[in-house]
């Protein structure tokens, strides 16, 4: 079973990647951060980079679908493939920080690259205001994400939201994270259980 979290940054996915895996036994695969050689110029300079690492996030994130698929073991997902061609890439286009020939170059590999995916079994996303984000970001202490805008974090959230509206690709589990303050208190993480084991196996686990 493939279970995947999905959410804009600073959303907490990979809080809640990690407590699901130790709660259900799952296998976590993590989006690649601290690893990643762009990250820190691209918040630096996002029109010199833009191209560059959503290439490397492609290039990342298939090779984890990849992985998913080898494994025999149930395998929950720290940011899914999608959310890259449909959300990050084509900001970066509309904010002309990603130029046109790049973006339709970076959009043909992934048409190719859809034919080889297949969609996670439950897709859990983290909806959160602008507001939950900065505060969120502000507290892990990244230095290379204090150069983030408040529009871009903003342009994220519009293409998260009308993404997830249109969903109808497998079962879809919306956690709202400006309420359900799921890393700080037990009570919200039991919630979130509640709805997962009624998504994935119905009333009677």
């Amino acid at each position: 079973m493939h279970i995947a979290v999905a959410g804009n940054i600073g959303s907490g996915k990979t809080t809640l990647t990690g407590m699901l895996a130790k709660h259900y036994g799952w296998d976590a695969l993590y989006e690649s951060v601290e690893d990643n050689p762009y990250l820190a110029s691209f918040y630096q300079d996002m029109q010199r980079w833009s191209f560059n690492i959503q290439i490397y996030f492609l290039n990342s994130r298939f090779r984890q679908v990849l992985d998913i698929r080898q494994r025999k073991k149930d395998v929950i997902q720290d940011r899914t493939i999608y959310e890259d061609a449909y959300i990050f890439a084509p900001n970066l286009h509309r904010m002309e920080l990603m130029a046109s020939r790049d973006f339709e170059n970076y959009a043909s590999l992934f048409e190719l690259m859809k034919k080889f995916l297949q969609p996670p079994d439950l897709l859990i996303y983290l909806k959160a205001d602008v507001e939950t984000l900065i505060s969120q970001i502000l507290k892990r202490g990244r230095a290379y994400e204090g150069d983030i805008s408040l529009s871009y974090l903003e342009n994220l959230n519009k293409l998260y939201n009308n993404w997830i509206e249109s969903y109808t690709d497998g079962k879809l589990l919306v956690v709202d994270v400006n309420k359900l303050k799921f890393a700080e208190r037990p009570e919200d993480f039991g919630v979130i259980i509640e709805k997962i084991d009624t998504e994935l196996y119905g009333l009677f686990k």
